[in-house]
């Protein structure tokens, strides 16, 4: 039996699907509490739990064979995923980690809290005894369809800089997800999951607007005036922080390598980015019903 934790979200739910499309016994772990609905059917085991309540997390994890370990951003995500491993450990099986951190986790990460906590996991995991395996995704193709009132409005203004990053298709992080957790040989190895190319902001900008069928102008906004702007629209303080700091890591150039990890676990190429824009372009455009 496989845990999917994260499982409601843009990853997490696409490794619930993929999972049962290989005829998995499939956990998902929801938030206590959720009322959402989900698209799946009874073949799937849907249990709630919190990441800060040991008691539920033991619950969630009996009889697990593997853990797709993946958490929200939050003050206190890298102890939640401590959490869950020691879960994992209690269960006394042995369960298989997966765990999703983001790339450059082998990289210093001062100045980077995400990082920062990612890191903290990961050398939890690595001392618990478990057999694990990590999937470092880099940033998703996805986050721009939040961004479409600025597309429609011919502008994306964001704390990039000139920096390159290899943004991948959320999708493909599942693909390889799915791979990782039915498949044998990848214990202890580091998957840093990448698009095939690194494109700047301006490049991204150029590739949307291609897709939505004007102009798109990028402005590269100062790190102050970003996170002004998101504390002024209700971002919650921590996390609009702590995207700055990774915004001035893709800035730098820090997030621009380009790997084949995704084409090695799936079988088949990375989904460029101008591709993406060209199946979302309706949504980008903001037409009903998309």
């Amino acid at each position: 039996m496989i845990v999917v934790t994260g499982a409601t979200g843009t990853v997490g739910s696409e490794v619930v699907s993929g999972l049962r499309e290989r005829g998995k016994h499939v956990r998902a772990l929801v938030r206590a509490g959720s009322a959402a609905a989900e698209p799946w059917g009874p073949d799937v085991e849907r249990v709630a739990a919190d990441f800060a309540d040991p008691a539920s997390l033991d619950a969630a994890l009996a009889g697990a064979d593997a853990v797709y370990l993946l958490v929200a951003v939050h003050p206190a995500m890298g102890a939640h995923e401590q959490n869950v491993v020691d879960a994992a450990v209690r269960t006394g099986r042995r369960p298989r980690v997966v765990l999703h951190t983001a790339a450059g986790i082998g990289q210093p990460h001062d100045g980077v809290r995400f990082l920062a906590a990612h890191a903290a996991g990961l050398a939890h995991l690595a001392g618990a005894g478990l057999p694990w395996t990590v999937l470092a995704p880099n940033g998703f193709f996805q986050n721009f369809l939040g961004m479409t009132e600025a597309v429609r409005g011919g502008r994306l203004a964001l704390p990039g800089g000139t920096g390159a990053v290899s943004y991948v298709d959320a999708r493909d992080v599942a693909a390889a997800a799915v791979e990782v957790l039915t498949g044998d040989g990848h214990e202890g190895a580091v998957y840093t999951l990448t698009g095939p190319e690194a494109l700047s902001h301006a490049e991204i900008a150029e590739r949307l607007g291609a897709a939505v069928g004007h102009p798109v102008t990028y402005t590269a906004t100062e790190p102050d005036a970003a996170l002004a702007g998101m504390l002024a629209a209700g971002w919650e303080p921590w996390r609009a922080a702590g995207l700055v700091e990774l915004y001035g890591l893709y800035a730098s150039g820090g997030a621009a390598a380009v790997t084949s990890d995704v084409e090695k676990l799936t079988g088949r190429p990375a989904r460029p980015f101008a591709a993406f824009a060209a199946e979302h372009a309706a949504a980008l455009r903001g037409e009903p019903g998309n």
